[in-house]
C-alpha cells in the first residue's frame, strides 16, 4: 500500500529530526570529550553522522524515499519524481523536524534550548565547498538512484563522511540543516549571517547536479 502524504510527512520530520539530533548532539559531545583538539572533535561528529544517515535512510525510505534536504525534494521536484505540492510540504516538514532536532539535542545535554549561533562562516572558499559539497551529494544520488538504488543509504552515508574533511564547510549542503545549526551556539553551529549565501550555493550545487544528471544517466 502506497504511503499516505501524512505518513510520508512525518518520516521526513522525524529522519530530519535525528539527524540533527546526531550532528549537533554529537558536536556537542565531541567538544566535551575532546580537549581541545579540533581535529579528534571533528571526526567525533563526523563518524556518527554519516552513520546515522545510512540508518535513517534505510528506516524511512520505503515511506518518504528518506530526502531530509529541501535541496534534494526540489530536485526529484524538477525530475518529476515529486509532485510540487508534495515538495513543498517535505520542505516544510523537514525545517521543522531539523529544529526541533537540534532543540532535542540541547535538551539532551542540559544546554539553553534557544540559541543562536555566534560560530562565524563565510567567505567564497566556505560558499565554494557548500556548492561542491550538494553538488557532489546529489550526483551521488541520482548516479545511484539510476544504476544501483539499493546502495544510497551507503553512498550517502559515506559521501557525507568524507565531505566533512575535503570540503572547507565540512559539508553542510542541506539548507534545513543550515537553518537548523543557526539555532545552536555549539561546536556544529553557524551564525545567521552565513546562512543565506550556504543555502544559495546549496540550491546553485543541486540545479547543476540535476543537469548534469539528465545527461550523464538520462534521467
Amino acid at each position: 500500500m502506497t504511503p499516505s502524504l501524512a505518513q510520508r510527512g512525518v518520516a521526513e520530520c522525524l529522519g530530519t529530526a535525528f539527524l540533527l539530533a546526531a550532528v549537533v548532539g554529537s558536536g556537542i559531545m565531541a567538544a566535551k570529550l575532546a580537549g581541545g583538539n579540533a581535529a579528534l572533535a571533528l571526526l567525533c561528529n563526523t563518524l556518527p553522522t554519516g552513520a546515522i544517515l545510512a540508518v535513517l535512510i534505510l528506516t524511512f525510505s520505503p515511506i518518504s524515499g528518506a530526502h531530509f534536504n529541501p535541496a534534494v525534494s526540489i530536485a526529484f521536484a524538477l525530475r518529476r519524481k515529486l509532485s510540487w505540492p508534495d515538495a513543498v510540504i517535505y520542505i516544510v516538514v523537514q525545517i521543522v523536524g531539523a529544529v526541533i532536532g537540534v532543540w532535542i539535542a540541547h535538551l539532551m545535554f542540559e544546554l539553553p534550548i534557544w540559541q543562536v549561533s555566534l560560530n562565524a562562516r563565510t567567505g567564497t572558499g566556505q560558499w565554494l565547498a557548500e556548492f561542491v559539497a550538494t553538488f557532489g551529494l546529489l550526483v551521488t544520488i541520482l548516479g545511484c538512484v539510476a544504476r544501483t538504488p539499493a546502495a544510497v543509504p551507503y553512498a550517502v552515508g559515506l559521501y557525507i563522511t568524507s565531505a566533512y574533511w575535503f570540503t572547507a564547510s565540512t559539508s553542510f549542503a542541506n539548507p534545513a540543516v543550515t537553518i537548523a545549526r543557526s539555532l545552536s551556539d555549539t561546536f556544529t553551529g553557524i551564525a545567521p549571517t552565513g546562512v543565506f549565501a550556504f543555502i544559495a550555493a546549496q540550491f546553485v550545487g543541486m540545479f547543476a547536479a540535476v543537469i548534469l544528471g539528465r545527461w550523464v544517466w538520462r534521467i
